[in-house]
């Protein structure tokens, strides 16, 4: 069978979007961890005592229990804003693969039919 410029081109970029796929996913997943970090330091922060400490630069500094709930509060909403950003590209993405799909199955199917 051989296939036309057009079709090759659509079964490049339907490869190319399935791998934007693969790495909004492997982005997603590790958004995800670093989300549920957080949520597991802020149940731990507030389990905790008054007397908390935070890592900066490889040392351990006493912090205001309240400063670190809020910055944990604050990464936490902007992670979600990603996962969100991202879940809307996905969907693009996996839009635009379904209808190359589709117009690559209608050329093999018509390609075929004239053999």
């Amino acid at each position: 069978m051989k296939i036309d410029a057009e079709t090759g081109k659509k079964i490049q970029e339907l490869q190319v979007l399935e791998q934007n796929i693969q790495n909004l996913l492997m982005q997603k997943q590790a958004i995800q961890i670093e989300l549920t970090e957080i949520e597991n330091a802020l149940s731990d922060l507030k389990k905790s005592g008054d007397e908390v400490y935070k890592i900066v630069g490889g040392i351990l500094v006493r912090s205001n229990k309240s400063d670190i709930s809020s910055d944990l509060e604050e990464k936490k909403k902007i992670l979600a804003l990603r996962i969100s950003s991202i879940e809307k590209q996905e969907k693009i993405f996996d839009e635009k693969a379904e209808k190359f799909k589709k117009e690559i199955t209608a050329f093999v199917s018509e390609s075929k039919n004239q053999e």
